[in-house]
């Protein structure tokens, strides 16, 4: 999904703890007693927004980060405007709910040092995980984006075994085991059709994992702002900011961006504005499809949105694929929607056993 940025990290997991969300309608009895195809237009609604919201970011980035007219050669840079937009855009939401009617989910937002240097860990982790996944895009097609970097199930799993010591069910494994396949079978393919690029296979590879240590570093850093995911979002995009410059410096990516001729181009700005929107947006447009439809469907739609990205992608930059190539998206998106099932089967039947222990519990939840 483009920039896994910890805006929308943050309100998918707001949305999963039953949090409220202050940019969403309030829950009520109202919801319940609305007609059927009512409901139904909605969640259509709300289900399209997700996917145009999610591709179009994702198209925008690759313009921006690989674009043969553009020709701008500064991944970091980019990546760096996008997060400073994010914090700006967090911290206009705060200055209007302060001066509109007094919303208790959106808080005030003021820069405590204090509190930054607490959240420093999880900021280095997230400029990893949405540089990685910069660069990745950079250096494959959108086409192959979604098996580049489709590996963050498994380093899940990976990861709550060797940190929480958690086990993983035989089904959930087996899941991961087609993912895998399907991730070396696209990897040969590419190399088949001379396409592949092993830096951005690498750069895939490493958001898989940055992803997956930025949700265990989001858990352990919410308490030092109070659980409010909006004040870590503004606070973590904040120190990314910071932590970006001397990384575009020791890039030469400044000496670039002196010799771009397109820097004082309004339509390059606009470009660059729209992409830092669709990525904070997506966090807004997450919350909702969860909120209207449910965890588990908001994953299943997730990877059908994938397949359409991938298929959408093709057609765009005509490109001929082969028969193994199409297997290959095909595993990884058959074994994502099976472990997303596999979880959430056996989150239910943790919900319905009130004596399950609860380092049980906390499993089926990862």
């Amino acid at each position: 999904m483009s920039r896994a940025q910890l805006t929308r990290t943050g309100i998918l997991r707001m949305a999963l703890g039953g949090g409220p969300d202050p940019l969403l309608p309030a829950e009520g009895g109202g919801a319940r007693r609305a007609p059927f195809v009512l409901r139904a237009l909605r969640i259509a609604v709300v289900v399209c927004l997700y996917w145009f919201t999610s591709i179009a970011m994702v198209f925008l980035n690759k313009y921006l980060l690989d674009s043969p007219s553009l020709r701008l050669d500064a991944p970091l840079f980019v990546t760096f405007f996008q997060c400073a937009l994010t914090a700006a855009l967090c911290l206009g939401l705060s200055l209007g709910a302060a001066c509109g009617p007094p919303c208790p989910g959106l808080p005030a937002l003021r820069l405590d040092p204090k509190v930054s240097r607490s959240v420093l860990p999880l900021s280095a982790v997230f400029i990893g995980m949405v540089t990685s996944n910069n660069l990745c895009l950079k250096h494959v097609g959108v086409a192959f984006y979604n098996v580049g970097r489709s590996l963050t199930t498994v380093f899940n799993v990976l990861l709550s075994y060797l940190l929480l010591k958690q086990t993983t069910s035989l089904y959930a494994l087996l899941a991961c085991a087609v993912i895998i396949g399907g991730f070396w079978l696209g990897v040969d393919q590419e190399g088949a059709e001379g396409t592949l690029s092993w830096t951005g296979i690498f750069f895939g590879i490493l958001a898989s994992l940055c992803v997956s240590l930025n949700a265990i570093y989001t858990k352990k850093v919410l308490p030092v702002v109070d659980g409010s995911i909006w004040r870590l979002t503004f606070y973590n995009n904040v120190n990314a900011c910071v932590l970006f410059f001397p990384l575009m410096m020791l890039l030469g990516e400044f000496r670039t961006l002196y010799h771009f001729d397109k820097l004082g181009s309004p339509s390059f700005w606009g470009m660059m504005t729209l992409g830092g929107v669709f990525g904070f947006a997506i966090g807004y447009v997450t919350g909702l499809q969860i909120k209207f439809t449910s965890p588990l469907t908001h994953n299943v739609s997730g990877t059908a949105k994938a397949c359409a990205q991938t298929v959408l992608a093709v057609i765009y930059f005509e490109e001929t694929k082969s028969f193994l190539w199409w297997t290959s998206n095909l595993m990884v998106l058959g074994g994502s929607f099976a472990y997303t099932w596999v979880k959430g089967l056996e989150m239910r039947k943790v919900q319905e056993d009130p004596n399950v222990k609860s380092s049980e519990r906390n499993e089926t939840g990862v």
